[in-house]
């Protein structure tokens, strides 16, 4: 298979350009800075600037595109702007790009933000939530659907915090919970979905090769309380993680952003669950265990 991924250069979509080569798929690797994507075609693109360069998707079998800037910072009108604009302008673009032919598969990038803050179980048919994050989402898997209009199966991975060894959401949290000084974060109350970066990879690429579409929850099927995912970081480092970060202090830290680290959702993947897959990783505590042991 021929793929172009989007967003190569990020966490996620280094780990399935990696996945990919190592099972002998061929890769085209989108990046918009300079640099080479080892093992696959590099092609420079600014998509905030100009279209899919002319050609780049020709003969190939699927795009799979994973472009989005940080969302986990200090939002300002700029940040807002550049966090929906990296999401939705970029994938508008690929869907023109297809409008020619070429790929019949596209693997699009969305996230569990769609459902915003939740108490209620939420699987693929729940409605969207309000606020920022949900309507980013929203938009962004509304460009990805319009290349359904020109027979492209499009699949929308609605993905879970990813706990990876290779940076992300750990990145952030090991250094202070190694000193001890980490905690749940404001009351701890939330849910807190999440998924090992290898069933990440394994469900993404199940999402490709397979007949799935529309969206598809990517999180484990053991969503826990942030507080309880504090507790068991703190049980693997062997630190206390009773240092709560006060819903204040988030929200004077990270502004409008603190949502994304005060909501949480309750996400039943049932898409996943219904087609067969085999978790590696249920509890979050072996999870995190197995991650830390390669960071």
């Amino acid at each position: 298979m021929r793929v172009a991924v989007a967003g190569a250069s990020g966490l996620l979509g280094g780990r399935i350009v990696r996945a990919l080569r190592a099972r002998g798929d061929e890769v085209v690797a989108f990046v918009r800075g300079g640099g080479q994507v080892e093992g696959a075609t590099t092609v420079q693109w600014f998509p905030a600037a100009e279209p899919v360069p002319a050609g780049a998707l020709d003969g190939l079998d699927a795009v799979v595109n994973l472009a989005g800037s940080p969302i986990a910072r200090r939002w300002s009108d700029d940040v807002k702007r550049e966090i929906r604009e990296s999401r939705v302008e970029t994938t508008r673009r690929l869907v023109d790009a297809l409008a020619g032919g070429g790929p019949g598969v596209l693997v699009n990038g969305s996230a569990i933000g769609y459902y915003g803050d939740r108490e209620e179980p939420a699987d693929e048919s729940a409605p969207p939530g309000t606020g920022f994050l949900p309507a980013v989402c929203r938009e962004w898997e509304a460009e990805a659907l319009r290349a359904g209009e020109r027979g492209v199966r499009v699949a929308l991975l609605r993905t879970a915090p990813v706990l990876s060894a290779e940076g992300g959401l750990m990145e952030r949290l090991l250094p202070p919970f190694r000193l001890g000084l980490g905690g749940p974060l404001g009351g701890g109350h939330q849910w807190f979905p999440w998924i090992h970066e290898d069933d990440w990879i394994a469900i993404a690429l199940w999402a490709l090769d397979g007949a799935v579409s529309g969206p598809v929850n990517v999180a484990a099927p053991t969503p826990v309380r942030q507080r309880d995912f504090a507790a068991a970081l703190g049980r693997v480092l062997h630190r206390p993680a009773v240092v709560p970060a006060p819903a204040l202090a988030l929200r004077m830290a990270f502004g409008e952003g603190a949502t994304a680290l005060l909501e949480g959702q309750n996400v039943v993947p049932a898409v996943v669950r219904d087609g067969g897959y085999a978790y590696r990783f249920t509890d979050v505590e072996a999870a995190l265990r197995d991650v830390v042991s390669r960071a």
